[in-house]
């Protein structure tokens, strides 16, 4: 799930270092010639609907694209289109790992967290909570759908048997949970290795705790998501 991404254009025409450092970095032939697939969503500002960039569609501009907030940065135009960041219509699309890969095992890690236990109070709190609200929402939506499917799909190798066997796995972290707003815009390096030492130290925990499960049974309970719908 997303976790207040950052980076766009934001001076269309002009030098953007984010850019730059992406295209430095980061080798995109070989993301294009990968046998692993790469899967990025964007969405489209005037239809609001998400497009999913695949391996050999993915450039800077889709990687910027894909974590433009609109509230810190302007669309980034791609193919005649402008695109905001793909948490609108797909936090991350489920529907190309099903449709498109031959594992039926989805991990979901989760930077954004779906509950708060206190209100927010200051209007960045509130701006933040709206946006995890609206940025979990998609994904909600797309689990909940595969918990009712489970109850009544087939058995057979229809799409809607293979949304039905997925079996979903979730990393997740408390510390996350209790950063405040203002958290997305540290760039100290003592706090983005937190995160990633946390990172590890969370996934480290699924797989002692559920790596059995994996390739067998879910071990993350979908049913809980219908609960007062």
């Amino acid at each position: 799930m997303n976790g207040g991404k950052q980076g766009a254009r934001s001076n269309p025409g002009g030098f953007n270092p984010l850019e730059r450092i992406l295209t430095t970095t980061l080798d995109f032939e070989r993301i294009a010639r990968s046998s692993i697939k790469l899967f990025v969503t964007a969405t489209n500002v005037h239809t609001g609907r998400g497009r999913v960039f695949r391996n050999a569609d993915i450039t800077a501009d889709v990687l910027l694209a894909s974590a433009c907030l609109p509230t810190m940065f302007q669309a980034v135009e791609i193919d005649g289109a402008f695109y905001w960041d793909g948490g609108y219509s797909g936090n991350p699309t489920i529907t190309p790992l099903v449709r498109e890969c031959m594992s039926q095992d989805t991990i979901i890690v989760q930077v954004n967290p779906v509950e708060r236990p206190a209100a927010p109070r200051s209007a960045r709190e509130i701006l933040n909570r709206l946006n995890e609200i609206s940025f979990n929402a998609v994904l909600l939506k797309e689990l909940r759908m595969m918990a009712l499917l489970r109850q009544v799909a087939p058995t057979d190798n229809s799409e809607c048997a293979r949304w039905a066997a997925m079996r979903m796995h979730r990393i997740a972290s408390d510390v996350v949970a209790d950063l405040g707003s203002s958290s997305k815009l540290n760039a100290e390096w003592a706090f983005l290795t937190m995160l990633r030492d946390e990172g590890r130290r969370c996934a480290e925990a699924f797989l002692n705790d559920h790596g059995a499960d994996l390739g067998k049974r879910p071990s993350f309970d979908l049913d809980q998501l219908l609960e007062g719908v």
